[in-house]
């Protein structure tokens, strides 16, 4: 199991930026694709970005393509989303999620998560 600890949220204008890390410790993180999910008040939980184990590849929710991006550094164990031109409904709780292999494709899936972020966007 990889243990999943999220930073970097906080109150931001409109057309603010944000960077959230994720630092994770346990099982290999450099096995694993990595990705953030998010969670609006009384919304369901919604993907926004994904990683493979090497950072090559890469996939963004339509919602924050062109204006969020994920990356990783496996050296430091640690993924990071970067997001540009916030909205006010980015608002939400940000989760960092471990896959269940080094993809986020072809039956992979989240399995291990954080305990959330708060990012709020004002308008």
């Amino acid at each position: 199991q990889v243990q999943l600890v999220e930073s970097g949220g906080g109150l931001v204008q409109a057309g603010g930026s944000l960077r959230l890390s994720c630092a994770a410790s346990g099982r290999t993180f450099s096995s694993n694709a990595m990705g953030w999910f998010r969670q609006a008040p009384g919304k369901e939980r919604e993907f926004v970005a994904a990683i493979s184990w090497s950072g090559s590849s890469t996939t963004y929710a339509n919602s924050v393509k062109g204006r969020f991006t994920i990356s990783r550094v496996n050296a430091k164990n640690t993924v990071y989303l970067q997001m540009n031109s916030l909205k006010p409904e980015d608002t939400a709780v940000y989760y960092c999620n471990a896959y269940t292999s080094p993809t986020y494709y072809s039956g992979s899936y989240p399995r291990d998560w954080g305990q959330g972020t708060q990012v709020t966007v004002s308008s």
